[in-house]
């Protein structure tokens, strides 16, 4: 993976960019998120998904019951059996979301330059001049001039889909706008989103902590992904929820970035959540667009330096419903990679695309040519900086692991860990080489019954760049005498053996705890 590492500042010769890529263990370091839906829910199609790279299944609760994703889900275990690719479970909640209700989900023509009312009386039927909404509030928190989007997707590029409104008149609970371009919306659902507006609506909404509590406590989601978060709070909230339903407590909360407000609020939110998704089908409609770019790159450059991961929202949408994605949207994720995103994260093109498997093989072939170009040199002066002095124990070792494995070009690095935090920290380095994080499980008990812990923090590095999580026997504790721990790095060696990560003659860079102490070490392999 490293020997061929180009970089963009040097001279390119620009036939060897022709040159076919070599085939590797691990399809990209950076990660894929796909949303399972209509057209990605059998179990055929999500074995290709998994197989093609994708490595968190993400449950969109704005569309669909519990029943239809539970389903999808029993649908996930089977692929996940048969393929024996490791996936991890993504809750995404509806939010304080604004919807436009078209019951018996008739076509909607709207024409540029008429008008449209919005109406909270929820009992009137949608027509292409009346659009009963969910919310009471609207007429209160807009004005005239105001600008409103439409769309079932919002702006997706194809604006024949999605409406532009601006608010013409205020008439009691109604809001009259004019029509800036003709669509036609088509569903039972449309997303509505006021620009820059505040709607007084809580972020978790009752709706949401029963999708929770139920669905989500029953199958022990390892991620929750916070629509609309526009303040710590509302982070803490969530946490303070989940930490009150036993094995929700260990669920990681991915703070989705959807509106200026949530800009605004960026250094806190990052400080409390456990990761980002830079929502930019939103934030691209409530920022000006030649904004979105500068907010993308802040963000990700923030989440890197903290060591959180950072998710890159619709990249691909054209593959929605075309096989090859345009060269704009191309070169949008080699440069949300070469910005140092961790994951990517595919919503209508996995969900009701008609190309959910290639949409993720064809990202995933993208990330692995970006991060042949990426400069980790110059990333990992910049983190080191970044950190300063004096260092904290575990990130001093983290930072030397990774040097050692750069300087003796090793194949691989295998950290043992049990909460998975020393993996991490490795990957916040991003190594040019993956990070075998070996999970060892954790005897605890809640006094009626034993467990092992593990699972979850093996699954929740399923989103980090270039982590793979391996759940070693919990007979083997991660902090005992050497003895044991050499027979766990003999399983973790011929795993990587066995799976082509690691050929003789390797150097692997080992990162442990023996007794009290954290040792980095270089293991030579022979025949």
């Amino acid at each position: 993976m490293h020997s061929n590492h180009l970089l963009l500042e040097e001279p390119i010769r620009m036939a060897s960019i022709l040159e076919p890529s070599k085939a590797n263990f691990f399809p990209a370091m950076t990660k894929i998120v796909g949303t399972l839906g209509p057209r990605s829910r059998s179990v055929e199609v999500i074995s290709g998904c998994l197989k093609a790279g994708m490595s968190v299944a993400r449950f969109d609760f704005s569309l669909g019951d519990p029943e239809y994703h539970q389903e999808t889900l029993e649908n996930l275990k089977l692929a996940v059996k048969s393929t024996k690719k490791l996936c991890a479970v993504m809750l995404d909640t509806v939010g304080p979301e604004l919807q436009v209700v078209n019951k018996i989900e008739k076509t909607i023509s709207l024409q540029a330059d008429g008008t449209v009312t919005l109406t909270p009386d929820q009992g009137q039927e949608a027509t292409n001049e009346v659009l009963p909404i969910n919310f009471a509030g609207l007429a209160k928190a807009v004005k005239k001039g105001d600008t409103i989007f439409i769309g079932q997707y919002l702006f997706t590029g194809s604006e024949t889909t999605s409406v532009w409104l601006e608010v013409d008149e205020v008439t009691g609970d109604d809001v009259v706008c004019k029509i800036k371009n003709s669509a036609t919306l088509a569903g039972s659902l449309f997303t509505l989103h006021a620009s820059q507006i505040r709607i007084d609506l809580p972020t978790l909404t009752d709706k949401d902590k029963e999708a929770i509590s139920t669905w989500g406590a029953k199958n022990k989601i390892d991620f929750l992904s916070l629509s609309y978060t526009r303040h710590a709070e509302d982070v803490r909230e969530a946490r303070e929820f989940l930490s009150k339903l036993g094995d929700l407590s260990q669920t990681q909360i991915f703070a989705k970035i959807e509106n200026v407000e949530g800009l605004t609020h960026f250094d806190e939110i990052l400080q409390e959540a456990d990761g980002i998704i830079l929502s930019r089908g939103n934030l691209g409609i409530d920022l000006p667009p030649e904004k979105v770019f500068l907010f993308q790159k802040a963000a990700v450059y923030k989440c890197n330096m903290a060591g959180k991961p950072a998710v890159v929202t619709r990249v691909v949408d054209s593959m929605t419903d075309n096989l090859r994605p345009t060269r704009a949207e191309a070169t949008d994720v080699a440069n949300a990679v070469l910005d140092g995103t961790d994951a990517i994260l595919l919503g209508a093109e996995t969900l009701r695309g008609l190309y959910p498997v290639e949409t993720i093989s064809i990202v995933g072939k993208i990330c692995a040519e970006a991060e042949k170009v990426f400069n980790q040199d110059l990333y990992f002066k910049k983190t080191v900086k970044y950190v300063g002095e004096p260092m904290t124990h575990l990130e001093s070792i983290a930072s030397s692991a990774v040097r050692a494995a750069i300087k003796v070009k090793a194949s691989v690095i295998i950290c043992f860990t049990s909460s998975g935090r020393a993996a991490r920290l490795i990957a916040k380095y991003r190594p040019t080489m993956p990070v075998l994080s070996v999970v060892i499980p954790r005897l605890k008990t809640n006094q009626l019954r034993w467990s092992f812990s593990g699972a979850f923090e093996a699954r929740q590095s399923l989103i980090v760049r270039g982590l793979f999580p391996m759940l070693a026997d919990p007979r083997h504790p991660a902090e005992s005498t050497n003895a044991t721990n050499e027979s766990v790095l003999k399983v973790a060696l011929d795993h990587g053996k066995a799976s082509g990560v690691i050929k003789s003659h390797d150097r692997v860079v080992v990162c442990q705890k023996v007794g009290d102490a954290s040792v980095v070490k270089i293991i030579e392999l022979e025949d």
